[in-house]
């Protein structure tokens, strides 16, 4: 088995080192983020994989440069959050778990852009490190389908799987099955991390791009001049521009504006969301009814105002 070092940092990561630890390869040092304050304690407490490496009992470092005294053969890379020095590059090489098809969603958010862009498809890459920020070639892939309404974080659960399969298949054989790595080829495209003022749902939007805010987590709207987080929803109907409109004026109705409920659907700029859970300003998420129900909202109010 391969004398191998890991860097990663989130609980998406944890599977991975389990995973080869579990396979037998000697994991001789764990690289990760440093402790950090949470809760509102503010006691430090350790990233998921340094928690993972501790029961493992196995060594943890916050200092990328400590890979270069650990004897290792390979450093495994997933969702580190770091990029890793030329010159450590130089001595020790590297490969990266990437979800997705790159050069296709390069970058901090490849899941998250993928659903909200309106891919299909997506996968894993296994490559080699290099300087670049996700640029380097690719030893082995794997496609996965974006089925309708997954969310980010099921599909990210997908994709771990597959990765955690994809890299003990190309380490069986130690380093040498890695096989030499093929540039990468097609569109580039980056991923930025998602801010949230990109999660704010505006409703004059369709529901079909609005739907893929609510899949990528933490979405919000307000509600009387409080956040209020959409959990779970799904899309009516999707119509065509103007629909809504369109129908109330051969009624001879005004027509809904954007953000109006209506039962447990919101009026978007074209189709319906229905909202299926809720989670308001400081409490804990809970069904759309439930909060209907106590929030009262009257038949003129609008979600986003």
């Amino acid at each position: 088995m391969t004398r191998l070092a890991f860097l990663g940092t989130p609980e998406v990561a944890v599977g991975f080192l389990q995973a080869l630890h579990d396979a037998g390869h000697d994991v001789a040092l764990v690289v990760t983020a440093p402790d950090r304050r949470r809760g509102r304690g503010s006691a430090l407490a350790p990233t998921p994989v340094k928690q993972c490496a501790l029961e493992l009992g196995l060594p943890v470092s916050s200092r990328v440069a400590d890979v270069l005294d650990a004897n290792v053969e390979l450093g495994v890379v997933v969702a580190f959050g770091t990029l890793i020095r030329a010159d450590v590059l130089r001595q020790v090489p590297m490969v990266n778990l990437h979800f997705s098809l790159l050069p296709r969603w390069r970058g901090a958010a490849p899941v998250e852009r993928a659903i909200l862009a309106g891919d299909d498809r997506t996968g894993v890459c296994l490559m080699a490190l290099d300087e670049g920020l996700d640029t380097g070639p690719v030893h082995a892939r794997v496609e996965a389908p974006i089925l309708p309404g997954e969310t980010a974080a099921e599909l990210r659960a997908c994709l771990a799987d597959l990765g955690t399969a994809l890299l003990l298949e190309h380490l069986a054989g130690g380093v040498a099955t890695l096989g030499i790595p093929v540039p990468q080829a097609g569109e580039v495209l980056y991923a930025a991390k998602i801010d949230r003022c990109e999660l704010r749902l505006t409703w004059q939007r369709p529901a079909v791009e609005l739907d893929r805010l609510v899949r990528v987590g933490r979405a919000w709207t307000t509600f009387r001049g409080k956040r209020l987080i959409v959990e779970r929803a799904r899309i009516v109907v999707a119509a065509a521009p103007g629909g809504d409109d369109a129908e109330a004026g051969a009624q001879g109705l005004v027509p809904p504006v954007p953000g109006t409920l209506v039962g447990g659907e919101v009026i978007c700029g074209e189709g319906r969301l229905e909202l299926l859970e809720v989670r308001p300003e400081g409490r804990s998420a809970q069904p759309f009814d439930a909060w209907r129900r106590g929030a009262r909202p009257a038949v003129s109010e609008c979600l986003g105002e």
